[in-house]
């Protein structure tokens, strides 16, 4: 590998206008418009949701204790996790908050079917997007980058804040079972 193979990645992570910013700056606003909104229906009932008594009755189905309290922090984790997302502020709990809402989401749909109405191919797409913006960090364009001890995104960050996603998600997903 020569050192105009590494010239990108060192280019990217000074904060010039790469197409890793732009691909980010897409990104980022597309999975979390979906969190957020998805969030909202559960804590308020827009864009055709149920609200939190609705959802707390989905969630009591689907076996959770606390079933409506379990439906505000989920509404809450991905209305909040959403708009982290959007704006790139505190971008890698934001989007480990939406792995590990994700993370539950497939544990409650999951039948064995990957691909199909009864798949989960499309919250594997959501955590597979949400771990990767959390690793990646919200690039150039975001409010992080306006933030001095944010401004520089570590590797670190992320995979710290995806280990903690994911063991609370586990967590809710053994007090589930």
């Amino acid at each position: 590998m020569s050192t105009s193979d590494l010239a990108p990645a060192r280019r990217a992570s000074t904060g010039t206008t790469t197409a890793y910013n732009v691909g980010l700056l897409v990104l980022r606003p597309g999975v979390g418009l979906i969190m957020f909104i998805s969030g909202t229906q559960k804590l308020f009932g827009w864009f055709g949701g149920g609200g939190i008594k609705v959802t707390g009755g989905y969630f009591a189905k689907a076996g959770y204790p606390a079933s409506e309290a379990m439906a505000v922090i989920a509404g809450l984790t991905e209305t909040l996790g959403g708009v982290g997302v959007i704006l790139g502020l505190v971008t890698p709990l934001a989007a480990a908050g939406i792995f590990g809402v994700v993370i539950n989401a497939m544990d409650v749909k999951w039948t064995g079917a990957i691909l199909g109405p009864e798949g989960i191919e499309f919250e594997v797409l959501l955590a597979v997007a949400a771990a990767s913006i959390a690793l990646a960090g919200p690039g150039r364009y975001a409010v992080d980058h306006y933030i001095p001890v944010l401004r520089q995104h570590r590797l670190v960050y992320g995979v710290a804040a995806l280990a903690l996603a994911t063991v609370l998600a586990a967590v809710v997903v053994l007090i589930r079972h």
